[in-house]
């Protein structure tokens, strides 16, 4: 049952993933991955609100923890899409743009859970 509930949620985070991505990507210059940026930032916004606003207190089932933390955030965010999207711009000689892709990401990430955890203080 629960492996259920996580692709339920991650088929949700995905269909999210591409619509959010995908729009972000068209409004922004495409010579830089927008597009994996925003849903990255996103994910984290959402874990942080769901750990520290909801699991925390003690409001959060198990079974939602799963569908939204594991599934939705783990179809949502786009790890192994980043990576390649590094490779590709080190494959290219873009040592500049892959090390500002790696220090954003990891950068903005970490300030989305911080986000999150200060909308739930």
């Amino acid at each position: 049952m629960n492996f259920l509930i996580v692709a339920i949620g991650a088929g949700l985070g995905g269909g999210f993933r591409y619509l959010l991505a995908g729009a972000v990507q068209k409004l922004l210059p495409s010579f830089f991955p927008y597009g994996t940026l925003s849903v990255n930032i996103v994910g984290s916004v959402i874990l942080g609100i769901l750990i520290f606003g909801f699991d925390e207190k003690g409001l959060l089932s198990p079974t939602l923890r799963l569908l939204i933390g594991v599934g939705f955030c783990g179809g949502l965010t786009t790890f192994s899409t980043f990576s390649f999207e590094t490779f590709n711009l080190i494959r290219d000689t873009e040592f500049f743009l892959a090390g500002v892709n790696i220090l954003v990401n990891v950068s903005l990430t970490l300030v989305g859970i911080y986000i999150g955890y200060l909308i739930t203080r």
